[in-house]
Parts: C-alpha cells; structure tokens; sequence
C-alpha cells in the first residue's frame, strides 16, 4: 500500500478514535452527571426522610415531657387542695369540739334525738354517743317510746347521736363527724379547688 494510502488511512483511523474518544467523554461525563443527580436526589429524600424521623422523635419525647409535667403538676394541685381542705375541716372540728362544750349543743343533740325517736317510733333501738356525752343522753332515753340500750361509740369523735333499730333495719346518723364530712364534697366543688 502506499504510504500516502496508509497515511490517510491511519488518519481516517485516528479520527475516528477520537470522535469515540469524544463520544465516549460526553457519555461518560453525562452518566456521571445522571449519576451524581440521581445520588443527589437519593440523598436529598434520605436526608428529608431522617429530618422526618427525628422531628417526630423530637416531638413525641417533647409532648410525654410536657404530659409529665402537667401530670406533675396536677398531683402538686391535688396534693396541696387536699391539704387545704384537710385544714379546713381540721379547724372546723375544733370549732365543733368547742361547740360540744355549750348549752346550745345540749339542746341540739335533744332535737336531733327526737327526731330519732320519732322515726324509729315504738320500736326498739340502739343509741350512740360519745363516751363523754353518756350522762347527757341518759336523759335522753326518755324521748323514745320502745327500749332504748345506750352505748358510747369512740367512732364518735366530735359530738352528735347515732341510733339503730335493728326492727326497721334503718341507722339514723345525727353525728357532727358524720354532718362535717358529708361537707367535704360540697367544699370542693363550691369551693373553686377543682384540678383540671
């Protein structure tokens, strides 16, 4: 072959190579380019996806704390309102104790022993009173019409009268203990000492 032949030849070959070469750059630098996008995107939804994730952690550990702490202190609230009326009815059962000392309370327990009596009628019962208050209700026995058995009662501790017939099945409970803590209830929900 002839050299010129051979040259073109070689050139022709040349070329070509490196319009490959070329083609194959740009293929190259295009895939890497996809490549690179795809890697970017890909880590752009992990990345949003974890940001995801620990925005929830966050939020779910932020929202038991806050529960805890209102929890917290709502027991605080309720301890305190049940401190508060525990000395509200403490100092209330020392005014009643001072109240068991008068004539007045004399007469109060005779009012609330004939009302005792008359619904119990000519049945039979059982009437308690504090130790202290004995000699008072000895006297009182006179008001009921069947038999009347006098007992002290030490779950009797501020004053009052209790009585039992056994016949009607009934406990008339006319006990300052008993009137004082049926007030508890309305203390606290009149009383604006309510937890929310």
């Amino acid at each position: 072959m002839p050299k010129d032949k051979t040259d073109n030849f070689l050139k022709a070959i040349k070329k070509y190579a490196k319009a490959q070469k070329n083609e194959m750059q740009v293929e190259v630098k295009q895939l890497k380019t996809e490549r690179l996008k795809e890697a970017e995107e890909s880590g752009k939804r992990d990345s949003q996806r974890r940001i995801k994730e620990q925005l929830h952690e966050l939020r779910t550990r932020r929202t038991a704390e806050l529960a805890k702490q209102t929890q917290d202190g709502q027991k605080k609230l309720f301890i305190e309102r049940a401190g508060m009326v525990d000395e509200v009815f403490r100092l209330a059962a020392e005014k009643l104790r001072a109240f068991t000392l008068t004539d007045a309370y004399t007469a109060e327990l005779k009012k609330d022993t004939q009302a005792i009596a008359e619904l119990f009628g000519d049945n039979d019962c059982v009437l308690y009173v504090r130790e202290c208050d004995l000699g008072v209700a000895e006297t009182l026995k006179s008001l009921f019409q069947g038999d009347v058995q006098l007992r002290a009662d030490d779950a009797i501790t501020i004053g009052g009268v209790r009585g039992y017939c056994g016949a009607m099945a009934i406990i008339a409970d006319e006990t300052l203990d008993s009137r004082l803590e049926a007030q508890r209830g309305w203390l606290i929900e009149n009383a604006a000492l309510s937890v929310l």
